[in-house]
């Protein structure tokens, strides 16, 4: 039997290795040629622009009557009549109740009849006066009688004054019995019917008139922001009078828009220590009786226009753990850095930012989430529907064919 030299058996194994070594080198290198390169993610973004934006505070609020009039008794009786409809428009002056004029009639007669007593007094005082004057010079009474007779005439005087004053009121009171509309307006519920006894020592309430045409609307605002309202009403920003008055549009509890603006009449003089807001009061007209008191509104002012504003469309815009609105741009390197933004509200569909980023800024707004802050991106202008990328995006290139927002394309 013939058997392998140690030193050939050594250089097959040898060579056997090395074969085996160059082939999987080999396999390797042809993994690597067949994977693809890593792609960088493409991201759609607007560019940032400076635009015109007014500046509108939206304020919660409730409606109350231009006028509120109580209507309550001022004689004590028993009355007679109900002269209107609950619910019906009146005119200041229109008669609503008939108290039972009897014992008013009678006091007024017996005053003019007083009256009438006390002046024939002083009409005899007055003559007895004459008489005495002429007497009382040829020594044919005393002067003491003369006097006498002045002290008289002085107090019929005094009647006759008092019983003037007695008929005057007596007057008075008999032209209470007839309850009439302190103003024009609304006119509620009747608090009493025909048969009812009133008193005028306990003021009963009879009925309430309310002028609806006008509307007041009282608005909530925060003390800060009542603040910037009077500094910007005090430095001529906004007119409460006027042709240039600032307007507000008012928001119904339905959410429909009200037909006619409103105009700024004041801010109240004094802050709500318990929640720190101040009333600021509007006046809206209401024609149709729309609004009625109580109604719960939301209200836009226009306090102003900012020439510096930037708007970026709210799919853009995200918040972070501590709830700031933030989002994504990408810089002139192609890195993606976040940013944390300063908004004042919105406009449609978009944010208004006042700080964070900078016009001509490169925003991300579609392909979000295919990139993160330190990531690489490619941006090519947003696809967006106009009335959700016009404004914002003026300076960039025009965009295609709307295209879904969000999710990159």
């Amino acid at each position: 039997m013939s058997t392998t030299p140690p030193a050939r058996s050594h250089t097959r194994l040898c060579l056997a290795l090395a074969l085996a070594a160059i082939a999987a080198l080999a396999g390797c290198d042809s993994k690597k040629a067949a994977a693809p390169a890593a792609q960088v993610p493409e991201v759609g973004v607007i560019t940032v622009a400076t635009s015109a934006v007014p500046v509108i505070s939206e304020l919660p609020g409730r409606t109350s009557a231009y006028q509120v009039a109580q209507v309550r008794a001022r004689v004590d009786g028993i009355v007679l009549s109900r002269d209107f409809t609950e619910g019906a428009n009146v005119k200041a002056g229109q008669r609503l109740y008939k108290i039972d004029p009897a014992p008013y009639i009678a006091t007024l007669n017996s005053a003019k009849a007083t009256l009438a007593r006390a002046q024939a007094n002083l009409v005899a005082q007055n003559a007895q006066v004459e008489r005495y004057k002429v007497l009382v010079a040829g020594n044919a009474v005393s002067k003491q009688n003369y006097d006498n007779a002045l002290a008289t005439q002085g107090q019929a005087a005094a009647d006759v004054a008092a019983g003037q004053a007695a008929v005057a009121t007596a007057q008075i009171n008999l032209g209470y019995t007839d309850v009439v509309a302190p103003i024009s307006g609304r006119i509620g519920l009747s608090q009493v019917t025909p048969g009812a006894y009133v008193q005028a020592s306990g003021a009963t309430l009879l009925a309430t008139v309310q002028q609806l045409d006008p509307m007041y609307v009282d608005l909530t605002q925060s003390s800060v922001d009542g603040l910037q309202l009077r500094t910007d009403i005090r430095e001529g920003r906004l007119q409460t009078s006027g042709a240039n008055a600032a307007q507000i549009a008012l928001t119904l509890e339905n959410g429909a828009r009200y037909e006619a603006a409103g105009k700024l009449q004041f801010s109240d003089v004094s802050v709500d220590q318990g929640t720190g807001s101040v009333t600021v009061r509007a006046v809206f007209p209401n024609k149709n009786n729309i609004l009625l008191p109580g109604m719960f509104v939301r209200a836009r002012l226009e306090q102003g226009v900012n020439n510096n504003a930037m708007l970026i469309p709210q799919v853009g815009v995200t918040h972070d753990q501590s709830g700031r609105p933030v989002a994504l741009v990408v810089g002139g390197d192609g890195k993606v850095n976040q940013v944390v933004l300063t908004t004042s509200g919105t406009r449609g569909a978009d944010w208004i930012v006042t700080d964070g980023v900078k016009p001509g800024d490169q925003v991300v707004v579609q392909g979000t989430d295919k990139v993160r802050s330190g990531a690489q991106a490619k941006a090519v202008p947003a696809k967006l529907p106009p009335a959700a990328g016009a404004p914002a995006a003026a300076a960039a290139p025009a965009a295609p064919a709307p295209a879904k927002t969000g999710s990159g394309s």
